[in-house]
């Protein structure tokens, strides 16, 4: 253990790893936890069936380790977690669910019964990883530090996810509340939180409060919605050689200048008011050096705290197309107009709880149980959704060290990963409740 910690210290700082998750939520402020949901919790740590799934949940970490890499091997790129979600589902069933289920999208749903059924609180973590088909996602191991990619976001909250559920059956814990445990799809990139959307359409189950394991520290909690649009843009012109046929409106030419408008206008926009950022995160077309393209294409980002600045960054946008478009099209000495157009590729909308919610409240103490200072901070989870709609929830760290998230050499190490867990299970059981005998 120490030469791992050696290890991992060294390649946090000699090789620049970050010591947290790219989508991390950011480092927010302290929560103020009301006495009574420190005493509320504090009854409860103090069970003796809550103690005996603490103590299962440490005796299970070679287990989650193993399951940690196994999960880990099945690829689950954008739009195809089925395979994964197989896995997953009979992991669930296998956990004592007393029903495992997968939706018309492709969320993996557990369900474990209540004993007053009196209303239903969700487990999450989502099943999808950002890398394409066909990326290597063999684990590779450095002492105790493993590293593939999604190792960590979000194998690791799954594998909380079904630890979470072994430990209520191992202590013999009933809940009073229904209780959904839950892989979800399409938490990442395009996937645009298409499976927490399903969920909290008319077409699924009611669900009255939502817990995601998708962050990195124990000790802080998302509890504000980070909104997001996303945007594919894409010039089109007739395209020809760049010699016989120059004087052609040339999409290239107009995309690079949408570029340079945006780029100006969104910064003097975002320099003062409420945090909003901007991103031309990708950009293609052509067919070679000596062509006019026919089509050029940019992929954008643009996130804000509040909806009004993410809507005024959006407008800024289509403003700076619209002039580059009729620019270019001015210029052209032949051949028809350059054309645009601009499809909305991803919306997760922003929102805010207030600390004094009873979900979050819990959740902060039971942070405090383990001698943490719970922070409160805002990301770009499924927990956007519920948040966005008025439902109380929070996205919670799956703990460990870890770094270098979306990328090919993230890695991962078990530093006390059972607090994760068991902060987890402490806060669904104070959110659902325990049944008396």
């Amino acid at each position: 253990m120490k030469i791992c910690t050696i290890t991992c210290l060294l390649l946090s700082l000699c090789l620049g790893f970050p010591s947290v998750y790219a989508q991390d939520v950011e480092a927010g402020r302290v929560g103020k936890v009301d006495a009574r949901y420190l005493n509320e919790v504090g009854r409860l740590i103090k069970t003796r069936q809550l103690q005996q799934a603490f103590q299962f949940i440490i005796a299970q970490t070679k287990r989650n380790r193993d399951d940690l890499i196994r999960l880990t091997e099945i690829p689950a790129p954008p739009f195809m977690e089925a395979k994964r979600g197989v896995s997953y589902a009979a992991m669930l069933t296998e956990a004592g669910a007393d029903s495992v289920w997968t939706d018309k999208v492709g969320n993996v749903i557990a369900l474990r019964k209540g004993k007053q059924r009196k209303g239903r609180v969700a487990l999450d973590g989502h099943l999808d990883t950002v890398f394409p088909q066909g990326t290597d996602v063999t684990v590779k191991m450095r002492g105790d530090t493993l590293f593939a990619p999604g190792i960590g976001d979000d194998t690791q909250g799954l594998i909380i996810v079904a630890s979470v559920l072994r430990a209520l059956e191992a202590a013999n814990i009933e809940t009073q509340s229904d209780v959904l445990f839950i892989g979800s799809v399409g938490e990442e990139g395009l996937g645009d939180l298409r499976g927490v959307k399903h969920l909290f359409s008319e077409q699924s189950p009611r669900i009255d409060s939502w817990i995601s394991v998708d962050g990195g520290e124990v000790g802080t909690i998302s509890t504000m919605g980070l909104g997001s649009y996303r945007y594919r843009v894409t010039f089109k012109g007739p395209g020809g050689h760049s010699w016989g046929a120059f004087g052609l409106a040339n999409p290239q030419h107009a995309l690079g200048s949408a570029i340079h408008y945006f780029s100006k206008a969104a910064d003097k926009f975002t320099r003062t008011g409420a945090r909003t950022s901007y991103n031309v995160g990708r950009i293609g077309g052509g067919t070679s050096v000596n062509s006019i393209a026919f089509e050029s294409w940019m992929e954008v980002d643009m996130r804000s705290e509040i909806p009004e600045n993410l809507n005024l960054v959006d407008s800024l946008l289509k403003a700076s197309v619209q002039q580059a478009l009729n620019e270019h099209n001015a210029m052209k000495r032949m051949g028809p107009a350059l054309t645009v157009d601009i499809a909305k590729i991803g919306d997760r909308p922003s929102g805010e709880l207030a600390e004094s919610v009873p979900l979050i409240q819990r959740a902060m103490a039971a942070i405090t149980q383990f001698g943490l200072t719970p922070k409160t901070g805002r990301g770009s989870t499924n927990s956007n959704i519920p948040i966005s709609k008025g439902i109380p929830a929070v996205t919670v760290g799956r703990g460990g060290k870890g770094g270098n998230a979306h990328a090919l050499n993230e890695w991962w190490y078990d530093h006390e990963g059972y607090k994760a867990i068991q902060v987890t299970l402490l806060t669904l059981l104070a959110e659902a409740g325990i049944a008396t005998p």
